[in-house]
């Protein structure tokens, strides 16, 4: 595993439990609105490396000596990235952190299913949540590279069948997504028990930096996407 960061403490990212969260590096997407560039790749796009920037990957040794002497503090480890199901060591990897006693959340953006399945089938995750980026005619434009969007929609099956807690997760960027788009992202999950709007960060570095300064939408139009999303899931909210 390459462990590009870690959150010791949050109390928000696993619903209900306190958590440290794990940054997996590397991604397969290349998401324009993306807040963590070096969890992307190794430099930035203004060519910094990963030290120059105070960002320090971490080994797996001092990670697990931190989990050690967290537990009974902490009651959950919340796996995101980057994408973390790229990584072949993952399985393993939740397997030790399950055996200290932690509950275990995975972030994903979908686009693994198989492997998503097999940390199902394997009793490894005890939540996931999925960003769902754009109705499937859209996904290229918003993420940058070509996409499979059978294996999103796969995913979201194997989400919705999997009897975990779990949410989905859309940034919304204006420009990228507009007010039809959520009836057909809320089609391609409904059925599911939350989903959660977030507006995009464009005060910090992103990958694209023609988004960087780029206005939000404002709350009331990010209510109004709700209210779309609450026709297809149990909760649907928007996130500031």
């Amino acid at each position: 595993m390459i462990i590009g960061g870690l959150e010791k403490l949050t109390l928000i990212d696993y619903p209900d439990h306190l958590a440290a969260i794990i940054f997996t590096q590397g991604c397969n997407f290349r998401c324009k609105f993306c807040y963590n560039p070096l969890l992307v790749w190794p430099q930035g796009t203004d060519g910094k490396n990963i030290k120059e920037k105070g960002f320090s990957q971490i080994s797996e040794k001092d990670l697990f000596l931190f989990l050690e002497k967290r537990f009974g503090k902490l009651e959950g480890v919340v796996i995101t990235g980057g994408e973390p199901t790229l990584h072949p060591g993952l399985p393993s990897f939740i397997k030790k952190i399950k055996k200290m006693g932690y509950r275990v959340k995975l972030d994903t953006n979908g686009t693994s299913p198989d492997a998503l399945q097999g940390l199902i089938d394997k009793k490894l995750i005890d939540y996931i949540a999925m960003d769902l980026k754009a109705p499937c005619e859209k996904y290229e434009k918003v993420v940058g590279v070509k996409v499979n969007c059978n294996n999103i929609e796969k995913s979201v099956k194997i989400i919705k069948k999997s009897n975990l807690p779990h949410e989905f997760r859309t940034t919304v960027v204006p420009g990228l997504l507009v007010k039809s788009d959520f009836t057909k992202m809320g089609k391609m999950i409904d059925g599911a028990s939350q989903w959660y709007l977030q507006k995009f960060k464009s005060d910090v570095e992103l990958v694209d930096h023609e988004f960087e300064g780029k206005r939000p939408y404002s709350n009331k139009e990010m209510e109004e996407f709700a209210q779309i999303g609450k026709k297809y899931v149990n909760i649907c909210k928007f996130r500031g």
